[in-house]
């Protein structure tokens, strides 16, 4: 019973998951990089992939704009340095922007929304967006990275004479830096993806170059969704 119950739990953890409308978002976003890569820009089955999948994730992304609507719009933490806040609310400007011209592209896209160039104008203004968004985030998790460095750092002095990593505070601060360097790394990856789809390179960004880091970026999406595993209780 105690494999079937294990077994149970472990699926409910999976539905959990795939009932997350950005998880579903985040598995076609892998596979349309993924068709991308191997497609190399090339038609072909892969490339229809690429495009359809694309197609297919602007319908979960419907009115996604209001998250960062509401971003934009909250409070902060007390003692955020006033650079970082800035970017934050630009990262959350431009990201929004993306998301809701996104939608005219869509409309473009099924043939409702009929001047074609004017799609593909906006269409290349919201990836302007979202590198724009990219960037902002880059500089925001560097500057978190810093001041988090710098608290650790001034932690340890205090901890010097006991181990730090049995230390509550000090292990929150640890997961909580390597979960900005992980959004660091996506953030970087995302701009060459931004890159590539606009062309602003396209000797160096490649469309399979594009899916590579579209594909990893991806993955680390997925795994930023997953649920927190359940604490072990102590004994």
């Amino acid at each position: 019973m105690s494999t079937l119950d294990a077994t149970r739990a472990e699926l409910a953890l999976i539905v959990l998951y795939l009932n997350k409308a950005e998880a579903r978002d985040k598995i076609c976003r892998a596979i349309q990089y993924g068709s991308k890569f191997l497609s190399n820009g090339e038609p072909g089955t892969a490339q229809n992939v690429d495009k359809s999948t694309s197609l297919a994730r602007k319908v979960f992304r419907l009115f996604k704009f209001v998250n960062d609507l509401h971003g934009l719009l909250s409070p902060v933490p007390q003692g955020t340095p006033l650079p970082l806040v800035l970017l934050g609310k630009s990262k959350n400007a431009l990201l929004s922007t993306f998301l809701f011209l996104d939608q005219i592209v869509w409309l473009g896209r099924t043939g409702i929304y009929k001047n074609k160039e004017r799609a593909e104008l906006i269409g290349r203004i919201s990836l302007f967006c979202w590198m724009g968004s990219s960037v902002c985030t880059t500089l925001v998790e560097l500057g978190e990275l810093a001041r988090l460095s710098a608290s650790m750092k001034k932690l340890e002095k205090n901890l010097k004479n006991s181990d730090k990593y049995k230390n509550e505070e000090y292990r929150a601060k640890l997961q909580k830096s390597n979960e900005r360097t992980l959004a660091l790394v996506k953030a970087g990856m995302d701009i060459v993806v931004a890159v590539g789809l606009l062309q602003l390179a396209p000797k160096k960004v490649t469309p399979r170059v594009t899916g590579a880091f579209g594909f990893v970026s991806s993955l680390i999406s997925c795994y930023q969704l997953l649920p927190s595993p359940p604490k072990s209780k102590a004994h």
